[in-house]
């Protein structure tokens, strides 16, 4: 009689035997290209990379394998968005490969069995539509076990966190937990090229510069006279770097599992550098911010105390951009916050002088259908409003309703 094999259970694939490419493996590099020129195809660095795909791999390959490789220096630039200003830093091709290559099959899945699950930040299947599910879900088991909503929230932030991010602290993190040689190689020359230059320092600010806050934006207006390359300061990751998104999310995770394990708090959530706890009482949460503060400090992390709030579950707080409130029902109003009504009103008046009128339909009906079930009515009525007279302003077509 033959043997009977469940092929659900008992064939062997690269995620049942924990079978790691290495990074230098030609295959993985064309897999990481394909994924890293979604949506920057259409620029002419990528299309001249893939012109000389085979080549430009085949040299990424030989580089690798000898440790010969050099990442290049990012283009950096300014962003405005959302009321905040950022120093971003954009990579070129060949990097973004490397980069991929690096965190999909060796950083990600080493560094996954040590997050909480309310981390809900960067990871596949998760993103701000989890972590606000999850809060919800905080919300209703508390109400579940206290029979009331009689609580409160503590609601917390990091203070420039990626321009903190101390690179001692975190390879010593990825050291005890990844164990290929070429991974932590290409981790400490992505480490090396972001490291700040503090000349300008005094020998006293300079020793002291690891324990008080950077600021990537007020060191942008510094002289660039000033920056001779006398002093490093090994701490800083830049926004836009994949290596940094998985820096973010790990860097943190000793903290996670101190509030949740040590403080026993199962009602705490956290996306990138805004976090919450939940809790009966108001004490608990400010003696908890407090032991917070003190660890995180020992793990490199800053808290932004302007940004700390602890407030009563019945009253309206806000969170990832959208305002709640646990009713004595037991009920969870949502609210989108009307900055971000104010914000894209601006947007579509803008836009429709640029797009034509399927891509102006589209994006609409993208942000409308995200967003609608937060909205009061007279905000949905509002919303419609304008971008049906938009429509006929530049569009000169007859007024259609959304399917919604």
């Amino acid at each position: 009689m033959g043997y009977i094999v469940n092929t659900k259970h008992d064939t062997t694939t690269y995620e049942c035997c924990s079978y790691q490419r290495e990074i230098f493996n030609i295959e993985l590099l064309y897999e990481s290209y394909q994924k890293s020129k979604i949506g920057s195809d259409w620029k002419p660095q990528v299309q001249r990379f893939e012109m000389n795909l085979l080549t430009e791999l085949t040299k990424l390959h030989k580089e690798l394998k000898n440790r010969t490789f050099n990442f290049s220096p990012p283009n950096q630039f300014v962003l405005n968005e959302r009321g905040k200003t950022r120093v971003i830093s954009g990579d070129h091709i060949r990097d973004r490969v490397v980069k991929r290559a690096l965190c999909d099959e060796i950083l990600m899945p080493s560094i996954k069995k040590y997050l909480i699950h309310d981390n809900g930040a960067s990871l596949k299947g998760k993103g701000t539509g989890f972590t606000r599910r999850r809060l919800e879900i905080h919300l209703r088991r508390f109400y579940m076990k206290n029979k009331s909503n009689s609580g409160y929230i503590l609601l917390g932030d990091y203070s420039k966190f990626f321009d903190n991010i101390r690179h001692d602290l975190l390879m010593d993190m990825l050291k005890k937990i990844v164990h290929d040689k070429y991974a932590l190689w290409l981790v400490e020359k992505v480490l090396d090229q972001a490291r700040i230059d503090v000349s300008y320092m005094s020998d006293k600010e300079f020793k002291n510069s690891l324990n008080t806050v950077f600021n990537s934006l007020d060191y942008a207006k510094i002289d660039k006279s000033l920056l001779t390359g006398e002093k490093f300061m090994a701490k800083h990751m830049n926004i836009g770097d994949q290596v940094a998104q998985v820096a973010g999310i790990f860097y943190p995770h000793r903290l996670d599992n101190f509030i949740k394990i040590v403080e026993g708090e199962k009602f705490y959530g956290r996306y990138m550098d805004d976090y919450y706890v939940i809790h009966e009482s108001k004490d608990r949460l400010i003696e908890l911010q407090d032991k917070i503060k003190q660890q995180a400090f020992k793990n490199g992390i800053f808290i932004n105390d302007r940004k700390v709030y602890i407030c009563k579950l019945s009253e309206l707080w806000r969170y990832l951009k959208i305002q709640y409130s646990l009713t004595s029902t037991g009920r969870i109003i949502k609210k989108v916050h009307p900055k971000n009504i104010t914000r894209m009103r601006r947007r579509l008046k803008k836009l429709a002088k640029t797009m034509n009128e399927k891509e102006f339909r589209d994006y609409y009906r993208s942000w409308f259908l995200n967003h609608y079930k937060i909205m009061s009515r007279k905000q949905r009525d509002n919303m419609d409003e304008l971008y049906h007279s938009l429509r006929e302003v530049y569009f000169s077509k007859s007024k259609e309703g959304l399917d919604v």
